[in-house]
């Protein structure tokens, strides 16, 4: 879908597969059983991964106590449940109708789940902005602070403040962030695990898995398990940790 708005919030819940969304200077993953909130008037794009299957859910304005920013939101199985109900009703249900008190209750729901952190800063400045369409591009690049510094005709001091100021984390955290917002996105689509640390410049899949582990808390098998979402990411695992 390409850049474009609406007057309601959004939910974009992923049910399988996994979609990116774009707001602002913010790149969302979507991962299996988590949703993007969009509230109404934000412009945005979204891209699906092939094996995707999406609910969209749209919120009048004012009609819950949901976030004023965009952000990724943990979906309790009662609100997929709910959702994908409600999906089943018209979209003009009257007020005191059986699917408005299921709506009700969902946004009630909604309101309470935790945000993730699977979001990518990027940034309109021109540098920035250089270094992050490079990396999206090709995501194994390991060129260092200092290396992105030199072709930019900066210092690396001035790089790393410049970074923090627009991004509000350091090169390698950014960095980290966006393999994360990669993988997460490549796993869910069903690609191998070591096909996506390979993609990613890791020089084995252990390092990859380490990285996830730290970062997530769980292997990426574990990941997706506890999502109850399959991925090929088992196997490779099971013969790796």
């Amino acid at each position: 879908m390409p850049l474009h708005v609406h007057r309601k919030g959004q939910l974009i819940l992923a049910l399988h597969g996994a979609v990116t969304c774009t707001t602002g200077n913010e790149i969302w993953i979507v991962p299996p059983n988590c949703g993007v909130w969009i509230p109404g008037g934000v412009p945005h794009s979204a891209r699906a991964t092939a094996n995707a299957r999406l609910n969209y859910l749209f919120v009048e304005p004012d009609a819950a106590n949901l976030p004023e920013c965009s952000c990724t939101l943990s979906i309790s199985p009662m609100i997929r449940e709910m959702v994908e109900r409600l999906a089943e009703e018209r979209a003009d249900y009257h007020p005191d109708s059986h699917a408005a008190r299921i709506a009700r209750v969902l946004l009630d729901e909604l309101a309470e789940m935790p945000r993730e952190r699977f979001n990518l800063p990027i940034s309109s400045h021109p540098k920035i902005r250089a270094i992050a369409d490079a990396l999206t591009a090709e995501p194994s690049d390991r060129r260092t602070l200092s290396d992105w510094a030199k072709r930019l005709a900066m210092s690396d001091r001035s790089l790393a403040r410049l970074l923090i100021r627009e991004t509000g984390l350091t090169f390698g955290r950014w960095r980290q962030q966006l393999h994360l917002v990669v993988a997460l996105r490549e796993l869910a689509s069903g690609e191998a695990v070591q096909n996506v640390a390979a993609e990613l410049g890791y020089e084995s899949v252990n390092a990859f898995i380490t990285m996830f582990k730290k970062a997530l808390g769980s292997t990426p098998a574990q990941y997706f398990a506890q999502r109850h979402a399959p991925t090929k990411v088992g196997a490779d695992e099971q013969k790796r940790v």
